[in-house]
């Protein structure tokens, strides 16, 4: 199913309408209330579509029990390319207001959702996502699923493959002037560190030359010096994607495992 809501007044004194897919779990009873899987796109230039994906396949929450949420906020394509262009240089503003702006719509449209038994999965922009979401409004989710993302954005930003992309959404480079400093510190996931304290499973590949496996490293590092309970899984043999059959398998299963183990009744 499909709903829009109100989005962030922009600048031009416009308020977009945002749409959010919603994809109910199997057998779906409005008598019983379900947790909620809240799936985070990448890019962030990227969309939610009615497509399928061996991949990030909502369909894989809905068969085990969840109704998922996934919102397409500002920075998503295929509703005019203003509304696209509108995250850059601001990644943790208004698209964080139009993420939790359409899980609350979502937890109103469907009144038999749990909203203490959320996890927010995100892989990319989107793992970027939920690692600002762990240190910034932990109090929505019961746990987190950060896939690829990006904790700290000079070392990972100095050290991706794809180098005109930092220096596009971010302005420039920080030594470039003090205003460009101060947005890449402050758009930084790891300046959220001190309130991380909702489980998070964190997953890597090892091979990964977008966001170097290295953010993963710090993120759980950071999770485990503060006491926070988390697993890592890393793939040796996998990039920014989960490619392979049997990996697929195995991160599926162990996402899978961990949204169940902190959503149980």
């Amino acid at each position: 199913e499909e709903l829009w809501f109100d989005g962030v007044q922009g600048p031009d004194g416009r308020i977009p309408k945002v749409h959010t897919l919603v994809i109910k779990p199997v057998n779906f009873d409005p008598a019983k209330k379900y947790p909620v899987v809240f799936l985070v796109h990448g890019g962030p230039q990227g969309a939610w579509a009615d497509s399928w994906s061996h991949r990030w396949n909502p369909q894989a929450w809905a068969g085990r029990g969840f109704l998922v949420v996934m919102v397409n906020p500002t920075g998503s394509t295929g509703y005019g390319q203003a509304f696209t262009d509108a995250i850059s240089k601001d990644w943790n503003g208004v698209v964080m207001k139009e993420l939790l702006g359409g899980l609350d719509a979502a937890l109103r449209k469907f009144p038999n959702t749990d909203p203490k038994r959320v996890v927010a999965c995100g892989a990319s922009y989107g793992g970027y996502a939920v690692n600002w979401l762990m240190g910034h409004h932990a109090d929505r989710f019961a746990a987190f699923v950060s896939h690829a993302g990006i904790y700290n954005t000079e070392s990972m930003q100095l050290a991706t493959e794809e180098l005109w992309f930092p220096k596009w959404e971010f302005g420039g480079w920080p030594w470039e002037s003090p205003a460009t400093a101060a947005r890449w510190r402050s758009m930084s996931p790891s300046t959220g560190a001190k309130h991380f304290r909702k489980p998070a499973l964190v997953i890597h590949g090892e091979l990964d030359y977008r966001v170097p496996y290295t953010e993963g490293i710090q993120l759980y590092q950071t999770l485990q010096l503060r006491g926070v309970p988390s697993e890592f899984l890393c793939f040796p043999d996998e990039g920014h994607w989960v490619l392979k059959p049997q990996n697929s398998k195995l991160w599926f299963e162990t996402m899978l495992g961990w949204c169940e183990r902190w959503t149980r009744p």
